[in-house]
């Protein structure tokens, strides 16, 4: 009993209390995005009467909701007047280079799946259809795609740093969602075609995002199921970005077999993820993006870089290395070559 009394010493309980009302700032963030705020406030500083009148919302409640962006740093009041901060204004104004807003409605639509914790851990099903937002439902599948795009927009562009393509030509991009990373690769080195494989619904908006970068005639699309299709062959890479924390070791073995066989000696694959270190237990991105890929698919999960590159060795790649992104980015690489 002495023990019982003296356990919360030099303890504080802060963090706990702070993990448990952690969903009030994110709503918060989620809610104003979903309702326009941020597109609104991007135009000209706004009064809480006109933002009630574009947003048609009521003011007791608007008010509150920007004095806790104001608090979020996200929003800021002069004189009664609410403007974007220089945080809203980079990342939360349309059409601003570093735009999240389609990522963060991609995380709306996941809201409801993390309530459903409990029901996943129980039924080892997701919580979220994959297929919603892969093509069955055409809104959830647009927020889906474009939300990649804000997200590997920044990736993309450390990927394309931390990878030479020097002289290569042909690359297919498995599982390349918005094709981003390839319209990326394409700027950066002027001779490489790209091919972007995924599904059709997914595709739909790819080449939407492709032909806004200006490279439809360099990254192409082609409807393939990794799960199940064979990979056009004779490449000098493969891309594999985003695609092994939707599946199992057995399928993440076969996707890099069948990405050997799609490639010419010589040739490089590629596979970006969120990767933990061995054993899964770290780092704390990495492991909520594991309970994330279950909430949302079949097989989903993460794996440990120091895994994929052992599957890759035992296939037969050599010359084998492992990359991480800068800090805080929570990204590695894992590239070998077949000989």
């Amino acid at each position: 009993m002495k023990n019982d009394k003296n356990v919360t010493q030099g303890l504080d309980p802060a963090p706990i209390l702070a993990l448990a009302t952690a969903y009030w700032d994110s709503q918060t963030l989620l809610t104003a995005n979903r309702l326009g705020l941020f597109a609104l406030l991007g135009e000209e500083p706004k009064t809480l009467q006109e933002i009630v009148g574009e947003l048609e919302t009521q003011a007791r409640g608007t008010r509150l909701l920007l004095n806790a962006c104001v608090a979020l740093g996200l929003v800021e009041e002069d004189q009664g007047r609410y403007a974007n901060s220089a945080l809203g204004a980079a990342f939360l104004t349309p059409g601003r280079p570093g735009y999240l807003g389609d990522a963060i409605r991609y995380s709306d639509d996941l809201y409801a799946s993390w309530g459903n914790l409990q029901t996943a851990l129980h039924s080892g099903l997701p919580a979220m259809a994959a297929e919603a937002y892969t093509g069955e439902d055409s809104q959830q599948t647009r927020n889906f795609v474009y939300g990649m795009h804000n997200r590997a927009l920044g990736i993309g562009r450390f990927l394309a740093d931390l990878v030479d393509l020097s002289g290569r030509v042909k690359m297919i991009d498995v599982g390349g969602g918005p094709g981003t990373y390839s319209a990326l690769f394409a700027q950066r080195y002027p001779e490489l075609h790209c091919r972007v494989l995924d599904l059709p619904g997914v595709l739909k908006v790819s080449r939407e995002i492709i032909a806004s970068m200006d490279l439809s005639e360099r990254v192409t699309t082609e409807a393939l199921n990794y799960l199940q299709d064979d990979f056009p062959a004779a490449n000098d890479v493969v891309l594999i970005s985003g695609v092994f924390h939707r599946e199992t070791e057995d399928t993440c073995r076969d996707l890099i077999r069948r990405a050997y066989q799609a490639l010419d000696t010589g040739g490089i694959l590629i596979v970006s993820d969120v990767f933990t270190d061995p054993g899964g237990k770290g780092p704390l991105f990495a492991t909520m993006f594991g309970l994330n890929m279950m909430l949302t698919a079949v097989d989903g999960g993460v794996h440990a870089d120091e895994d994929v590159a052992s599957w890759m060795e035992q296939q037969g790649f050599g010359s084998i290395d492992r990359v991480q992104f800068p800090q805080p980015m929570p990204h590695r690489i894992v590239a070998g070559i077949k000989p």
